[in-house]
């Protein structure tokens, strides 16, 4: 397995990955809030369903 940072890969798309999944990331966010839906997430491997209002709260911050 390769040790360099993503952001050192040679190839441009892989290097730009990381961003394009932060912006996938927050439109979930976005959305789940706009349609009052929940967003599943894992987080250190437990499977969790984040509420709209919670997002909210988290997204003010920003």
């Amino acid at each position: 397995m390769n040790k360099r940072p993503i952001e050192e890969a040679e190839d441009r798309d892989l290097r730009l990955s990381h961003l394009a999944l932060h912006r996938a990331a927050q439109r979930a966010r976005e959305l789940a809030v706009a349609t009052g839906t929940a967003l599943v997430i894992s987080r250190n491997g437990v499977v969790e369903h984040l509420m709209p209002e919670a997002m909210k709260k988290d997204t003010s911050a920003d």
